[in-house]
């Protein structure tokens, strides 16, 4: 997971967008959108947590950093 990545795409993407991708990958097509990542997981990685970045930043009403804090935040506890 790279955090640069989730940032860019959440700056560059809707929501729709990255839900399409996210089918494609699923589906094991190629995404209309380019995606960084070493591989499909990685890429599926980083599409569904932008869209979740940009939902939590429509529902709570925080910045993109803090978004993204709060996304790395729940991965972390995740692992643990």
């Amino acid at each position: 997971m790279q955090v640069k990545v989730i940032k860019q795409l959440a700056k560059e993407y809707d929501i729709p967008q990255l839900k399409k991708a996210e089918e494609a990958l699923l589906e094991e097509q190629t995404p209309e959108i380019e995606i960084e990542g070493e591989d499909e997981g990685e890429q599926l990685t980083h599409v569904m947590a932008a869209a979740w970045v940009i939902d939590f930043m429509a529902r709570e009403g925080v910045s993109m950093g803090k978004a993204i804090r709060e996304y790395t935040n729940k991965v972390r506890k995740s692992i643990d």
